[in-house]
């Protein structure tokens, strides 16, 4: 549905979308914004982007500890959720590169989570249980030129570090 010209905005709190979409359009043609609004909502998508590399860190943090904790008996599925979680932080941070420094930032704040979710979904007796009260994973800068192929998955657990594959950054 196309609005026309001079129909009135739709009010923020009745119709977000059309809100958002009106505002889209005042912008291009370069009239008046609601400014408060804006500015709330541009904040509200800043910290989508935080609460989603917290989220999907916390799962990556997860599925690491269960993987140091049966190195030998690793579930199938635990390799794919750590590689899709690596390739989705990467991306967010490709896409905002301010992101970049942010899992370090807060890597110690998701660990808690991460060792309380991974003792939970345990459901045999762990060989390395309990997990460490200290995230043993950090976090540095990929040395590497782009392009060149990740490290095997095996070296996950021998190296306790949590990878994913950017241009110039990894998580380690």
């Amino acid at each position: 549905m196309t609005r026309s010209r001079n129909a009135p905005a739709p009010a923020y709190e009745k119709d977000f979308v059309a809100w958002l979409e009106d505002q889209a359009r005042r912008a291009r043609r370069g009239e008046g914004l609601d400014l408060e609004n804006v500015a709330e909502q541009l904040e509200g998508v800043a910290r989508s982007d935080r609460r989603e590399i917290r989220s999907r860190l916390s799962i990556l943090l997860t599925h690491l500890l269960k993987c140091t904790a049966h190195p030998k008996k690793p579930s199938l599925s635990w390799p794919g959720t750590i590689g899709d979680q690596r390739d989705r932080i990467a991306d967010l941070i490709e896409d905002s590169p301010s992101l970049r420094d942010y899992p370090a930032e807060i890597l110690e704040r998701c660990y808690p989570r991460a060792r309380r979710d991974a003792a939970r979904q345990m459901l045999r007796p762990c060989p390395k249980a309990p997990f460490p009260r200290a995230a043993p994973f950090g976090i540095e800068r990929d040395t590497r030129p782009a392009g060149c192929p990740a490290e095997p998955k095996a070296e996950i657990s021998k190296t306790n570090v949590v990878r994913f594959r950017l241009t110039v950054y990894k998580l380690l």
